[in-house]
């Protein structure tokens, strides 16, 4: 194990991990859709990007809304301002890693 984390996983909860590098993708559009699947189970995450990348659903930006245009769908996830875009090659990319994960958690 070349990576220690400062806590380690619980191992009566399901899970797994995955990660990507050198990926040509802001990380405030990663940051944002990331903070925002935290939590869900993986169908869940999953059908909310493939929404995203069909702008059938919005992700609220939270943290990282200077600049960010309002938009009416936002107000579904009571994002601050109503802030919201559809970033959608962060989303692939995100989606992939996710799948990643899913893999890797059935491998194990």
């Amino acid at each position: 194990n070349m990576v220690r984390y400062s806590t380690e996983p619980d191992a009566a909860v399901p899970h797994s991990k995955s990660r990507g590098s050198h990926l040509r993708v802001h990380f405030k559009h990663c940051r944002e859709l990331c903070h925002h699947i935290k939590g869900l189970d993986a169908a869940k995450a999953d059908k909310f990007l493939e929404e995203v990348i069909a702008f059938k659903a919005i992700l609220p930006f939270t943290k990282y809304t200077g600049g960010i245009g309002r938009k009416a769908m936002a107000k579904q996830h009571k994002a601050p301002g109503s802030k919201g875009r559809w970033p959608v090659k962060a989303t692939v990319v995100v989606k992939d890693l996710l799948s990643n994960a899913v893999a890797n958690a059935e491998s194990k």
